[in-house]
């Protein structure tokens, strides 16, 4: 028996343009971030960067999140001493919204999709309690909890159709942005929509307080015009991310000595050094500059960062619409380049405060960082939280971040830093103002 041997023949022109792009694979130069690139100090490795963020007392950071949901922003606008915090309102959404071709239809004359209520959402929940907000199977999460919750008021189309299909009758709703497990929200904004006419806003907030008291709170509901929807219609998203300083870091040494050490690093004229610097110690000062030389001289990383650095290396982000795909994880393929990573940051700050102490002493150093943009990647804050203060504390220069964007590998920021820290203040539907920020700019 005469085993068969199935030939492949290529003709000339197929193997000649093979050839070419072997060749071209081959003499391809594949640039990858290097981590010695030119900075004052060396850079944490990914492993070393992970450790540094996740090793901290997380724990108070989730209490006051948790605090901050029952208690509404105030606790967070607190953290800065602001009576309230100016957010959109309902109005704002139904002005907005109004605005459509519906504006030529009256409610009486709607018919088909149009006829169908369409009520928003905005409620707040604690992310230590919940597994993200997507649902998914055997998991609590939130979308989970809240279409669960309004089961009670789908159509009876609607039912039958899922009662057909052998699925579970529950409603169906659609969000501004999905938030990762351990990501707290204080204004999240989704959207519900039914053809029954007896269904009111009171009855859809007392189903859904009524799903998990405490960490899950409707702070409104009101029905809004058919055209709205929480995400496409949506002009930015606040967000709010707390690291917690460890006892060492911090106070003079994280904020305004660590600018003295950045300017020694810069130039060792030791009257440079002072400048700004006459509430510090200067003792504490030179102490710390011997710190940064020890480590440099023996070939130590630094061990802490300035949060007046990572504050000058976010402002570089401000104003400008550029590719976040460096600093985003798990996306798919069709969202790695082009337009859908592209993102234009309004409001790009840290800062150092304390958190609220209940037994009236000092509470926890915090570092703040504060971000608003018109969208955000996946992950893209809490890659951009590690990767400025590794970059910080590197001592690498205040276009650091605009740097890596033009990075071909992921590699070249740092892992995400732990959700906990991680809060959705707020969605706008109306154009941004500076005054829904809370740390302010200079």
């Amino acid at each position: 028996m005469i085993a068969s041997c199935r030939v492949s023949l290529v003709s000339p022109r197929e193997g000649i343009r093979r050839f070419a792009m072997e060749n071209q694979a081959r003499n391809k130069v594949y640039v990858h971030y290097n981590h010695t690139d030119p900075c004052r100090y060396e850079r944490w490795t990914a492993r070393e960067s992970y450790e540094f963020m996740h090793t901290r007392p997380w724990q108070e950071v989730v209490d006051f999140y948790s605090n901050s949901v029952n208690g509404r922003a105030s606790i967070l606008s607190a953290l800065f001493g602001i009576e309230t915090h100016n957010v959109h309102n309902d109005a704002e959404t139904l002005e907005v919204s109004d605005k459509t071709e519906l504006e030529s239809v009256s409610a009486g004359d709607r018919t088909g999709r149009w006829a169908r209520l369409t009520f928003q959402i905005v409620l707040s929940y604690h992310g230590g309690s919940f597994d993200g907000w997507q649902k998914q199977p055997g998991l609590n999460t939130v979308q989970g909890v809240i279409e669960r919750s309004l089961a009670k008021f789908v159509d009876e189309n609607k039912v039958q159709l899922l009662k057909d299909k052998g699925l579970p009758v529950e409603g169906s709703v659609v969000v501004a942005g999905r938030t990762d497990k351990g990501v707290t929200a204080l204004q999240q904004v989704c959207a519900f929509s039914t053809w029954r006419k007896d269904i009111k806003s009171r009855d859809i907030e007392e189903a859904i307080n009524g799903a998990v008291p405490r960490n899950l709170i409707v702070r409104s509901v009101s029905e809004v015009s058919r055209a709205f929807h929480p995400n496409f219609s949506a002009k930015w998203r606040h967000y709010f991310y707390i690291l917690p300083l460890n006892d060492w870091e911090g106070g003079e040494q994280g904020s305004e000595s660590g600018q003295d050490a950045e300017n020694f690093r810069c130039n060792e004229n030791t009257d440079e050094q002072r400048i700004g610097c006459d509430e510090c110690n200067v003792d504490t000062v030179k102490d710390l500059i011997n710190d940064y030389k020890d480590e440099h001289e023996n070939g130590k990383k630094p061990r802490t960062f300035s949060i007046i650095r990572v504050n000058q290396l976010l402002q570089q982000l401000e104003g400008k619409l550029l590719s976040y795909k460096m600093f985003a994880r798990d996306t798919k393929a069709s969202r790695n380049v082009g337009p859908p990573t592209q993102c234009f940051v309004y409001h790009a700050r840290a800062a150092e405060v304390r958190l609220p102490c209940s037994d009236h002493g000092e509470g926890r150093k915090v570092m703040c960082v504060e971000l608003v943009a018109n969208r955000f990647l996946r992950k893209m804050v809490r890659v951009l939280v590690a990767t400025s203060v590794r970059e910080a504390a590197a001592g690498a220069d205040e276009d650091a971040l605009i740097k890596l964007m033009d990075a071909t590998c992921r590699r070249a920021t740092a892992p995400p830093a732990p959700p906990d820290g991680l809060c959705l203040v707020d969605v706008g539907y109306a154009e941004f103002d500076s005054q829904y920020c809370l740390i302010p700019k200079d």
